[in-house]
C-alpha cells in the first residue's frame, strides 16, 4: 500500500528507496536530489560528516565522474516506524570500474564490486537524516592498495595532518531530526543481545548463537563461512581496542513475507587502540568505529534458531587514518 505522505507511485517503504536510489545513481536523475533530500540533511559517514543537500550531489557528481558505469543493486531494505517518520537499513552491492581520475587516484580500470549500507530516515517523500558507511577496505584492495597505505597517502593528498578532512567521531557530530532507536521487535532484540555478548567478550555466543553453517559477509569484501570464520572476525575487532566502549545507536528487527526473519543494526567502538588485533601494533590512538550489521536468522541449532547469514560494513580506510594521524 502507498504510505501516508509519500507520492503514490511508491507500492511501499521499501520500493521508495530502492527506485529513488536507482533514480539518482543509474537514471542520472542526480537533481532530483534537491526533492529527495532535505535541505539541510545531516550525512554521517565514517570519513567525513556532511550538511546540506548541496553537498551531497556534490559527492554524487564527484563520485559518478569517477565511477561512470556504478550500479547500486539493492540487496535488502530492513525498516521501522517512528514517530519523526520512517527508517530503512539499505544494503547494497555495488558494481562500478574505476574509469577516471577521482578521490582515490589515478583510474586504474579496475572492476569494483562492493558493500553499502545506507540508514535512512525520511517523511513527507523527503530523507532527513542519513548514517552511511561503504566498505572502503574493498574498494582499495581491488585497486591494488592497502587499507593503511591508502588511508596515509589520502592524508598527503589532502594536505597532511593539518589540513586533510577528519575522519567522523561523535564530537563532531550535528543533531538531525531524526531520533529514534528503531523498534522492540524481538529479532532486533536478538541481534542486539548478540553482538552485546560478543562485545563483552563473552566469545562463547558465537557457538551458541550462529549457525554452524552461518554465511558472513565481512568489511574489506571478504567472505566467510562457520563459527571460526566469526570468532576471527569478531575477536580481531575486539582485540584491537579492547577497552573501547561499545554501543549500540539503532535496531530494527522485521518478518516479512517471503523472506527469513532478519534484524538490522547501527553501532559503534569508541576508544583507544590499545591492543594487538586486526589492526597491527597498538597506537595509542583514539579511535571511533562506525559499523552497521545486518542479520538473518534460520530454524537449525539452538531452540529459537540460529544467526544463518551476517553482513557487517565498516570503513577499515577511516579507522587506518585515524591511526596514521596519531603516528604519523
Amino acid at each position: 500500500m502507498p504510505i501516508e505522505g509519500f507520492d503514490p507511485r511508491w507500492t511501499d517503504f521499501p520500493d521508495y528507496i530502492l527506485g529513488i536510489t536507482r533514480e539518482i545513481w543509474e537514471e542520472r536523475r542526480i537533481a532530483t536530489l534537491h526533492q529527495y533530500y532535505a535541505p539541510d540533511i545531516v550525512v554521517r559517514s565514517p570519513g567525513s560528516i556532511v550538511r546540506g543537500n548541496r553537498n551531497v550531489i556534490a559527492a554524487t557528481m564527484a563520485t559518478l565522474a569517477e565511477f561512470p558505469d556504478r550500479q547500486l543493486l539493492g540487496e535488502d531494505v530492513i525498516w521501522s516506524e517512528h514517530g519523526s517518520g520512517l527508517l530503512s537499513s539499505h544494503r547494497i552491492l555495488s558494481t562500478a570500474t574505476h574509469a577516471r581520475d577521482g578521490v582515490y587516484g589515478k583510474a586504474t580500470g579496475k572492476a569494483l564490486r562492493y558493500r553499502i549500507i545506507a540508514d535512512c530516515a525520511a517523511r513527507q517523500n523527503q530523507i532527513f537524516d542519513e548514517w552511511l558507511i561503504r566498505d572502503q577496505g574493498a574498494i582499495v584492495r581491488q585497486m591494488g592498495w592497502e587499507p593503511k597505505t591508502y588511508a596515509a597517502d589520502l592524508v598527503r593528498r589532502e594536505g597532511g595532518p593539518e589540513a586533510c578532512v577528519k575522519p567522523f567521531t561523535p564530537e563532531q557530530d550535528i543533531a538531525g531530526a531524526y531520533v529514534g532507536a528503531g523498534n522492540d521487535h524481538p529479532v532486533g532484540q536478538r541481534y542486539a543481545e548478540i553482538l552485546t555478548r560478543i562485545m563483552g567478550s563473552d566469545m562463547a555466543a558465537i557457538r551458541s548463537q550462529y549457525d554452524r553453517a552461518a554465511h558472513l559477509e565481512l568489511p574489506g569484501g571478504v567472505t566467510g563461512h562457520g563459527w571460526d570464520a566469526a570468532d576471527g572476525f569478531w575477536m580481531g575487532l575486539r582485540a584491537a581496542f579492547p577497552d573501547a566502549t561499545f554501543a549500540i545507536h539503532h535496531v530494527i528487527g522485521r518478518d516479512d513475507r517471503m523472506m527469513p526473519p532478519r534484524a538490522a543494526l547501527r553501532w559503534s567502538l569508541t576508544g583507544k587502540h590499545s591492543g594487538w588485533g586486526a589492526f597491527g601494533a597498538p597506537s595509542g590512538a583514539h579511535v571511533h568505529v562506525m559499523g552497521i550489521g545486518h542479520a538473518e536468522f534460520g530454524p537449525f541449532g539452538a531452540d529459537a534458531g540460529t544467526l544463518r547469514r551476517e553482513w557487517v560494513v565498516f570503513d577499515e580506510t577511516a579507522i587506518w587514518k585515524q591511526i596514521v594521524l596519531k603516528t604519523g
